[in-house]
């Protein structure tokens, strides 16, 4: 999979939204020319593009050890010291109710409880809900068997989403093709973005229907991975004609 990824950044911009944090999502994948945009896209990171604008207080450029420039992008991070008081509030609160697992994704907290028995999923929910309650600036969305407390910033996938393309100085060209990929209910607001939009492809990957403002769909990760090892082909093929 690394490879198809890999493959496919070769010959097109290349970004990875996700919930966990960007440096989780970088440890996994380790590739450099990706851009990375975790927390649901308030901690954005990657390439810097030329022509870019550093006005935004949320927004700057770093250098690596090798001289290679990137953006950095967190629109919450007047959130990050209240963030690290929760997660210690909620480990607390939460730490009596077996199977739930604390999630740290640096400018959100995920709180998982696939493992949490039936009957104690109610406690989970509300011991979440009166943290959230005492904390003004946050708030709570639901996922596959998690809970994620974020900052009520008006900031999600969709919006990541959108903020890549106006980076790159893709959001209003009739040369760009975007296509979303993505299995989450946290993803439907990327795939609302294209749709809205009228062009694009949202895919989500799911093996069974299910109701979605994607347009297309693959089963599993295996077919993503084709899906992806064919467009790394095809950019390739058109790239050296």
């Amino acid at each position: 999979m690394r490879t198809a990824v890999d493959d496919v950044s070769n010959h097109f911009p290349t970004a990875i939204i996700s919930g966990r944090s960007r440096e989780k999502v970088f440890n996994f994948v380790k590739l450099k020319n990706v851009y990375y945009s975790g927390s649901h896209g308030m901690d954005t990171m990657g390439p810097a593009p030329k022509n870019v604008s550093y006005d935004d207080k949320y927004l700057h450029k770093i250098s690596d050890n090798e001289g290679n420039d990137f953006i950095v992008f967190q629109p919450a991070r007047d959130f990050l010291s209240t963030i690290e008081k929760m997660l210690i509030e909620v480990k607390e609160r939460t730490q009596n109710i077996k199977g739930v697992v604390i999630e740290d994704n640096r400018f959100c907290l995920s709180v998982h409880y696939r493992h949490v028995k039936d009957e104690d999923y109610g406690r989970v929910e509300e011991e979440v809900e009166l943290m959230v309650a005492n904390n003004p600036g946050f708030h709570v969305t639901k996922g596959n068997k998690v809970l994620e407390i974020r900052p009520s910033i008006g900031w999600n996938k969709g919006d990541a989403l959108k903020y890549l393309l106006d980076t790159l100085g893709f959001h209003n060209s009739s040369h760009v093709f975007p296509i979303y990929i993505g299995d989450d209910t946290t993803d439907e607001d990327a795939f609302k973005v294209l749709r809205d939009g009228g062009e694009g492809y949202p895919i989500i990957v799911s093996s069974t229907p299910k109701e979605t403002m994607a347009l297309h769909s693959l089963r599993n990760p295996s077919e993503v991975q084709a899906f992806l090892m064919r467009l790394g082909r095809w950019g390739f093929d058109n790239h050296n004609q």
